[in-house]
């Protein structure tokens, strides 16, 4: 689907913006927002092209730059960190062959870190697009991770 058609999904009212910036993200392979989207979204709501990209760079969930097909978050909240976080990215680190904040030369898996997944009573957690995961530990990481390759 094309931004254009994207776009005439969503009257052009400025509270219609992050749903915008959601679909144009979620339509892209590699999950991420172009220049061209972020122009053509401020054309659309008659916004400057800086608001919309101070928007799309100040959260988290967007991202500017191409990312793999699946993003991994893991969260790294008190809780997760407590629950052994960090362990969790250790873990994808040497699973995926990648640091945090990377994407695997495949084009396969990104890694980040997300302050809250909002998953506290089952820590640690991590997301892969929209899944969650939970209790994680080295076995369940590998199993999962192996289950994605496969797509």
């Amino acid at each position: 689907m094309s931004t254009k058609q994207i776009l005439e999904k969503f009257e052009p009212r400025r509270q219609n913006l992050l749903m915008i910036l959601h679909a144009l993200q979620d339509n892209h392979p590699q999950n991420y927002l172009t220049e061209e989207a972020l122009g053509e979204t401020a054309k659309h709501l008659k916004l400057t092209k800086s608001s919309v990209y101070g928007v799309a760079k100040y959260y988290t969930m967007f991202s500017l730059k191409p990312r793999g097909k699946f993003v991994i978050r893991v969260c790294v909240s008190a809780v997760c960190e407590l629950m052994k976080g960090q362990e969790v990215i250790g873990h994808l680190e040497n699973v995926l062959g990648i640091k945090s904040g990377e994407t695997t030369p495949c084009g396969t898996f990104t890694l980040e870190i997300a302050e809250c997944l909002g998953q506290c009573q089952e820590a640690p957690s991590m997301m892969i697009n929209e899944k969650v995961f939970n209790h994680l530990d080295e076995q369940k990481i590998r199993e999962v991770i192996t289950e994605y390759r496969k797509w």
